[in-house]
């Protein structure tokens, strides 16, 4: 699977994030707003997004979502964790976006872009959000993703920070009315 393609829609473009990249990305994730529901809350500081930054270049699937009107970035998504095992999964997620494209289709978009890319390669997505994020839990509803019974228990500052998981089959996404745009 091809986890850096160039996805374009109607609002977005999404091409392989670059190191260039940085100045436009940090604009967008220096937003307090961006992070609050997030478990790494504090991912605006700099210091903090660097790292982020750096280990989204170092594993590659990181892509640039990009206005097509503007032609400016606006965030960032992640295809992750590619295991060709089993009929095949892939992860989907480590997304930020711009307060001002919140709830104007973006999002929903680039998930469809990113579906219908995934659902060449693999039976199942995946998506790991934190428990109290529940901005992007109802994102992830509403695109048709269900949550299911794995979690992933890691840590942050010495706090253990809890991800739910939620899926979406070929079947589901194909059944739904995300998959005809």
């Amino acid at each position: 699977m091809d986890r850096q393609p160039t996805l374009e829609g109607e609002k977005v473009l999404l091409r392989p994030l670059a190191a260039d990249d940085w100045d436009a990305t940090f604009t967008i994730a220096s937003d307090p707003a961006v992070w609050e529901q997030h478990p790494i809350h504090d991912r605006w500081r700099e210091d903090v997004f660097a790292d982020f930054f750096a280990d989204a270049l170092a594993k590659g699937g990181a892509l640039a979502v990009i206005d097509r009107a503007k032609g400016t970035i606006i965030g960032s998504t992640r295809f992750q964790d590619h295991d060709p095992e089993e009929g095949g999964s892939v992860e989907i997620g480590y997304t930020f976006l711009s307060p001002r494209y919140w709830g104007k289709g973006f999002n929903r978009e680039m998930k469809r872009l990113m579906l219908a890319h995934a659902f060449q390669f693999v039976a199942r997505v995946d998506f790991k959000v934190g428990e109290t994020n529940y901005r992007s839990r109802i994102a992830l509803e509403n695109i048709g993703a269900t949550r299911t019974t794995r979690t992933d228990l890691g840590q942050y500052q010495g706090k253990r920070v809890l991800h739910v998981i939620y899926a979406i089959t070929a079947e589901e996404f194909l059944a739904g009315s995300l998959a005809s745009g």
